[in-house]
This record gives structure tokens, sequence and C-alpha cells, in this order.
């Protein structure tokens, strides 16, 4: 490959990974823009491979699917709710490789004749340096957010002391190619060399992360994200390789812009966040002192007249849903789209309010919500819907505390003054769906907990208080028929009580991506004791191992899956039987429907359990036209007809 061609296949590569992160800006692209930049990446690995003619070197291969192996074991076990720490994680990997190759610049290894010795010695050690500080501080990110390091920050005595002795040490060590070159200097003398900067960078990089506070990582984050991509740039000089500097400076320059605008999102400089100015550390929660006190007028109302939840929710024309950390904690994000459906069917607006630092990294609410399946339309950004709170009818908070203290605009002298939040205060009545009444990460009270009216405090899991909100949305059918049997609560003691239950999915559960409230019916059920398994017949589904991938995806653990042949005998002993969605695989007629299309089809044993729920959507026949008599049974039979995700809301609110 000449030159010329290779310089403009470098920049054909290069636009088109600004082109994949320009993409990656809105959800809608971001999926064809991560893999516009990976195939760019990828062709950019074999350029250099053909450019620097060494395609035969057979080591290189072997290190390649190393590579590839760890990252398709990465991108199958990480969770969602731990995409922060290996977005941290991956910015570390970034520094060490840069790292590597400055430190095999300096020793000589792999290297072609060098034109320009000192520029390269220079761009080694920094390479050295960023890389070393990016891998330590995205450690201690990683460490921070999987709670292995406390998330407050820590400070030390004389902490800014060693910041700046590090970074004079630093330049000095930057400089030293320059002062006094080593291009002369022994082996062992250059690996001294290299090991001082490893330690001097590597102190560096954990006294400036360490004092972080875990509320900051979003921005945190993203800087280590810039410093990354500058040191793969630097490292690109070191060994002059162009398509290395063009893309890392694309990955730094796009890094340091999204840090810029977090930061002017919270009203922080970067260097109060990056000195743990922005949380408490270790002092009691401050009560926000605030310089002027308005006034607000209230009329009171008779507690005999203030409605309750249901009844407000169930009214209300215009809902905003305020997501935060506590929902990814929680794994909630299923159970708020189920919340806003509900919503929705009962003819309200629902939008979602995303604070700029909602979560540990940036775009984590995003993240989570398209996870659910919930429409990028519905997401507005904090500036576009701060003024709609106090006109719409409910806000419902899950999980977020700073992001929303008001005391934010007038608490002098605490963390977060200053620091624009959404105007939920404003709103006439709030549901607050938090773990407890604690300070947020900042450490400052939050007034809205103790406003006298219009707050509704949901305090515990998230899933709990949501699943007691669907609840509610749901009594309307209960008070509004006369003709409602009472197996409803005949279930709910059933379930209660079971020991034992099987779970029989069908295409039913995979129409309506239901899964994920399947495997939340299950915790609560093993949380009440009960066992759980999953019958699979072979042909459930629409293709071979439909049930079992679904399930998969909503993290159901291999080991409770059964085949028919090893879990039909166990029907007749089970104490209840939950179906979602599934028909002719369980139709008992395939036994004694001569000349029906089931007839002598092997089938579940459902209709041998005591107690059995069904979930589907009506009464009609399956894909076979055989009607099913599970569904006439007079006795142990209770059809939850309509959406299994309502369906299976119901049943969740019964435990």
């Amino acid at each position: 490959m000449t030159a010329t061609l290779y310089y403009i296949v470098c920049a054909v590569l290069s636009v088109t990974v600004l082109l994949g992160i320009s993409m990656m800006s809105k959800v809608k692209t971001a999926v064809l823009g991560n893999i516009i930049s990976a195939i760019s990446v990828f062709v950019g690995i074999v350029v250099t491979l053909l450019y620097n003619e060494i395609v035969s070197a057979g080591s290189i291969y072997v290190y390649m699917l190393i590579g590839v192996i760890i990252g398709s074991a990465l991108a199958v076990r990480v969770k969602m709710i731990q995409m922060p720490q290996l977005v941290a994680l991956l910015n570390g990997v970034g520094g060490l490789a840069s790292a590597l190759v400055g430190i095999l610049t300096l020793l000589g290894v792999g290297q072609l004749i060098n034109d320009f010795p000192v520029f390269s010695n220079v761009t080694a050690v920094l390479a050295i340096v960023v890389g070393v500080i990016t891998l330590v501080g995205s450690l201690v990110a990683a460490g921070k957010l999987h709670k292995l390091l406390s998330q407050r920050p820590v400070i030390w005595k004389n902490h800014s002391r060693i910041l700046n002795s590090s970074i004079y040490f630093l330049t000095f060590l930057a400089l030293y190619p320059i002062i006094f070159g080593l291009s002369q200097i022994s082996v062992a003398s250059m690996t001294f060399f290299i090991l001082v900067c490893i330690a001097v960078s590597t102190i560096f990089g954990y006294a400036f992360s360490i004092r972080v506070g875990g509320a900051d990582m979003p921005i945190t984050i993203s800087l280590l994200n810039s410093l990354s991509g500058v040191a793969g740039a630097i490292a690109g000089m070191a060994i002059g390789d162009i398509l290395l500097v063009s893309v890392g400076g694309i990955v730094g320059a796009s890094g340091l812009f999204l840090t810029q605008i977090m930061c002017r999102s919270m009203n922080r400089s970067l260097m109060d966040i990056l000195t743990g100015k922005t949380s408490v550390s270790g002092k009691k929660p401050e009560k926000p002192q605030p310089v002027t006190e308005t006034p607000v007028e209230e009329k009171p109302k008779p507690e005999a007249e203030k409605p309750n939840a249901g009844d407000i929710l169930r009214n209300a024309k215009s809902v905003i849903i305020v997501p935060g950390y506590g929902m990814a904690l929680a794994q909630a994000q299923h159970l708020v789209r189920q919340l806003a459906d509900k919503l929705e069917a009962n003819g309200a607006e629902v939008r979602y309010a995303i604070h700029p630092v909602a979560g540990r990294m940036p775009g984590h609410m995003n993240v989570l919500l398209a996870e659910a399946d919930v429409s990028y339309e519905q997401l507005y950004e904090m500036d576009a819907i701060n003024d709609d709170f106090k006109n719409t009818d409910a806000v419902i908070v899950i999980g977020a505390n700073d992001v929303l203290n008001p005391a934010a605009r007038d608490a002098v002298d605490t963390p977060i003054y200053g620091m624009p939040v959404l105007n939920v205060d404003e709103a006439p009545q709030i549901f607050i769906c938090n773990f407890d009444l604690n300070p947020g990460y900042a450490g400052v009270e939050n007034p809205l907990y103790t406003r006298p009216s219009g707050v509704h405090l949901l305090l515990g899991d998230a899933k709990d208080s949501l699943n007691q909100l669907i609840s509610e949305l749901d009594k309307k059918e209960t008070s509004d028929s006369t003709n409602e049997q009472p197996i409803i609560d005949n279930s709910a003691e059933i379930l209660q009580n079971a020991k034992s239950v099987i779970i029989v999915p069908g295409y039913g559960m995979a129409l309506a991506q239901a899964q994920h409230l399947v495997r939340q019916l299950a915790d609560k059920l093993e949380t009440n004791g009960a066992e759980v398994r999953y019958a699979i017949h072979p042909v459930a589904g629409r293709m071979p191992g439909h049930m079992n991938v679904l399930l998969a995806e909503a993290d159901v653990s291999y080991e409770q899956l059964y085949e028919m042949d090893a879990i039909n005998d166990d029907f007749k002993n089970t104490d209840a039987v939950i179906v979602i969605g599934a028909n002719d695989v369980l139709n008992p007629a395939a036994r004694d429907a001569v000349d029906t299309p089931i007839y002598g089809m092997p089938v579940l044993n459902v209709d041998e359990a005591p107690q059995i729920f069904i979930c589907n959507f009506d009464l009609s026949p399956g894909y076979a036209g055989v009607e099913n008599p599970l569904y006439k049974k007079p006795t142990g039979v209770h059809l939850l007809l309509g959406d299994a995700k309502d369906s299976l809301a119901k049943l969740i609110g019964f435990l």
C-alpha cells in the first residue's frame, strides 16, 4: 500500500468514526453509529497491518483473538446496571494500551528508523503519563461505582499539595528527554526511568480520582474517556501513526466537549468537581439555609378531603416521570414503563424529565428507558420540560434526589447551591418512590420530603413502590364492577402461600415482551419462600429455544428451565401453575380429542395442577383451532385476560 493511498484511507476512516460518534448522540441512530465506528476501527486495524507489512506476524492474531473473547464475554455477562463500571474500565484499558505503546517506544521495541528521536521520546513519556493516569483513575471510578470503594470524596491531609507535587514531577519527567536526552542511557536506566514515570502517574491518578464523589462520576467518566483518546493520540505521535493520532484526537475532543456540557448543566467548574467540592465527605447532612424565604399560600384541606394516590393518578391527564439512579439500582425501568402504559390507557400524557447528570454515566437514564422500549419522543431534557412542572397534574419520582432538590436554588454554602435542578417542587402532586429520606450524594437534605401537602412518599425498593402505584390504578376495576368474582382475594392468598410454582411461558409472553415482568413475579414468589421453575414445551414460541432466549434476556437462571419430560410429572404436586400466553402446548384436548390437529401431541400436564392462573389475551383457541377445556374447568382456574403485562402486574400486586 502506497503512502498516498494510506493517508487517503486514514482520512476516510477518521470521517466515518466521527460520523459514527455523531450518530450516537441520537437514540434512533445510536446503534447504527456504534456499528459504523466499530467497523471503521476494524478496517483501521487491517489497513495498519497492510501498510506496515506485518500481516504475517502470527502473534498479532493470537492477541486479537484473546481480545475478541474477553470483549464478547463482557458483552454477554455485564448487566445494564453495571454499564457505567464497564465504560470506566474500557477507558482504563485504552489508557493502558497507550502507556504500553509509550513504554515499548522508549525501550526501542518494534521501532522503525526514527528521524525525530527527541520528539518520539517526549511523546512516549507523555503517553505513559496520560495513559497510566487514565488507567488508575478509571479503576478508581469503577471501584466507586461498584461500591468497592467509598462513594464519598476521600480527601487526605495535604491532598492538594500531593497533586501539585505530582504535576511538577510529571512535567519534569516529560521534559527530561529534551534536556538530557534518552538515546545514550542503558536499558537498566531506561527501565528505572519508566518505573518512576509509572509510579508518579499512579499516585497522581489515584489522588485526583479518589476525591471525586460518586454522584459526580458521569463527569469523571467523560473526562477519563477524553483522556483515553488523548493518550491514544499521543501514542500515535510517538510511533508516527497518523490514523491513531486522528482517531485518538476525535475521541479526546468529543469526551472533552461532553465533559464541558455536563459541567455547564451542573453550573460547576471541572476543578470544583475534581477537588470534591460538589459533595460532602464525612459530614452530618446539611440543612439548607435559604437566603430569602418566600411564603407559599396554601389553603388547608380537611384530612377527609385528601385524595388518595389512586384517585390522583386515575384522574391525571398530564404526568411527568423523573427517573434517577435509584431506578437503575432497582432495575425498575420495565415497571416504570408499565406504570406509564397504565396512565396512558387512562388518557394521560406521560413524559420523562431527564436531568443531564442523572445516574452514573452520561445518558444513563436514556439507556435504561430505551431498554424498556420507552419512546425517545417521550424523553425531555431539563431545559425543554422545566417550565411544564407547574402545569402538570402529577410528577412521579423514581430514585432521584439531588437533581430535583429545591435547596440548590437558595441554600448558600451547600455543595449543590447554584446547580440547575428539575422544578419538581412546582407540581401540585408529587409521588416520591425513593428508598429512604436520606440526603443524596451531595449531603443536602431535601425540603420536598417535609412539604406539608401534595407530596406522597412511597419509601423502600422502587419495584415495590411502583407495583403499589400500579395496584392503585387497578383498583378502579374492582370498585366499578359489580359482577367481579371474589377470585381476586382467593388468588392473592393462593400465591402468597404457595411453596412450589411452575411458570409456563408461551408465544403470548413474547408478543407482550413480558419476560422481565415474569422474572419480577418469580422473584416475588421466591422472596415468599416458593420454589419457582419454568416448564418449556419444545415447540413453544416461533423458533426452537424461543422461550429460553427470552427468559435468558430477563436473566432467568438456566437451572430453573425444565424440558417437558423432566417436569411433566410434577404438575400434580405443585401448589400453583402460572401460564403466560400459552394455549396449544397445554391443551388437554390433545390427549383424547380424536380427529383434531393436536390429537396425540405431547402437552404439558398443566390441567393436573390444583391451582392454575392463565394470563392469556382471550379465550380463543390457539393456532390449532381447538378449544381448550381448561378455560371451563369449574374450580382451580383463575383467568386474567388481556395484555400479559397487565395480568402480571396484577399478580405482582397480590404479593
